[in-house]
């Protein structure tokens, strides 16, 4: 008995620093990953910046600047390899990562001279990305660990990588998104009122800001809605609502129809509006960061704040599978409309218990990507 004991103390501990090496050999792998492809991507926009950044979003960043964040990522992507090997653990991803740091070395690595960049209408937003995914790592998977609200969610849930797809897709379409955004706007140029734009630019700039935000969002609302509610457009939208585990990445999963359509949308009240830059600019970070939060596997008490804004639990139950809450809770930065129109739905202190939707959907790129049209064949079919 005494012999059984002694072997069964000393294998626990054996047994989980088996599993706490294994784990660490898998964040090391991804991080190596991660960060080796995040700095060949940062040095091939700093090569050829006309084609691989946004005019927008250069006017927002120091490139010379940035250019220490990139001399970090890659010694960590190169620390975090050599890590892999040390574990013996997932030596496959931290050799990838290192190669792909070692590329970006030899390319000219965080040493290539910035000067002036000749703009180009259309171009892939690599630098919105990187800037965009090592933001939201940093931010909300680290929110996501110290408050969660499904414990035992790990960060490379099912789906991951499709959503990451998404993200990756959506960040690097940006200009066309605001080409064809603008284009959409542009024929309400019959709509500006001189006298309405004066008015709004001489507001203080917080109330341009929340003038801005409640215009959006009744827009956002009935975009939202008639995704639900009109039955053709449903399968578009489905794609959205497939995730069946939220966290920040889940957002991104959306057919390309319903990016365009709801960022085309949201510009006609922006441009009608005509606040000053700086409101708009202010509201665009907002609302970027208010996407991501609301899916993040985050259960944190916003206090009152939850009564005005929507916030993780409201939208999570928007994404539930569940009867009572289909169909529910549309709006995008208040919960002012769905009150105001029936689609309030808010138990209190309770979350969703499943999430997805009703009928399963593909779980591949292509297959979302060709859904709607599945679908409606199907549909007439049947």
């Amino acid at each position: 008995m005494d012999e059984e004991y002694q072997y069964r103390a000393r294998q626990v501990p054996l047994d989980r620093a088996r599993e706490f090496r294994l784990g660490e050999g898998r964040i090391s792998g991804y991080a190596a990953l991660l960060l080796g492809a995040l700095s060949l991507l940062a040095v091939l926009a700093y090569l050829y910046p006309s084609y691989l950044t946004t005019t927008e979003l250069r006017r927002v960043y120091d490139a010379k600047e940035l250019q220490q964040v990139l001399k970090y990522g890659m010694y960590f992507s190169l620390f975090f390899g050599v890590m892999t090997f040390l574990l013996g653990r997932y030596k496959r991803l931290g050799a990838t990562g290192i190669g792909l740091t070692l590329i970006a070395f030899a390319l000219g690595g965080y040493t290539i001279p910035v000067g002036p960049v000749e703009a180009k209408q259309l171009s892939l937003g690599v630098d919105w990305l990187v800037l965009a995914l090592l933001g939201s790592v940093a931010i909300f998977m680290s929110l996501e660990k110290l408050f969660p609200k499904y414990k035992n969610q790990v960060i490379l849930r099912s789906g991951w990588a499709l959503d990451f797809a998404y993200f990756c897709f959506n960040h690097l379409m940006i200009s066309a998104i605001l080409i064809y955004a603008n284009y959409h706007a542009a024929h309400f140029q019959w709509a500006v009122s001189e006298g309405l734009q004066a008015a709004v630019q001489a507001m203080p700039l917080w109330l341009q800001v929340v003038l801005i935000a409640l215009c959006a969002d009744f827009v956002l609302y009935w975009e939202h809605r008639l995704y639900h509610e009109v039955k053709p457009l449903w399968p578009i939208h489905a794609v959205h609502h497939s995730v069946e585990q939220l966290d920040w990445l889940a957002g991104s999963r959306g057919h390309f129809i319903q990016v365009f359509s709801e960022r085309a949308m949201v510009m006609v009240p922006l441009y009608l509006l005509g606040a000053d830059t700086s409101a708009l600019n202010i509201y665009v970070t907002f609302a970027a960061l208010q996407a991501v939060l609301i899916h993040c596997n985050l259960k944190l008490s916003f206090g009152p704040l939850a009564a005005i804004f929507v916030t993780p639990q409201f939208h999570h139950w928007h994404h539930s599978s569940e009867r009572p809450a289909i169909d529910t809770n549309y709006a995008a930065h208040f919960v002012f409309f769905d009150k105001l129109f029936g689609t309030y739905h808010m138990p209190k202190d309770l979350w969703p218990a499943d999430y997805g939707t009703t009928q399963p959907l593909p779980n591949s790129f292509w297959g979302q990507l060709l859904y709607p049209v599945t679908a409606l064949l199907a549909k007439r079919a049947s």
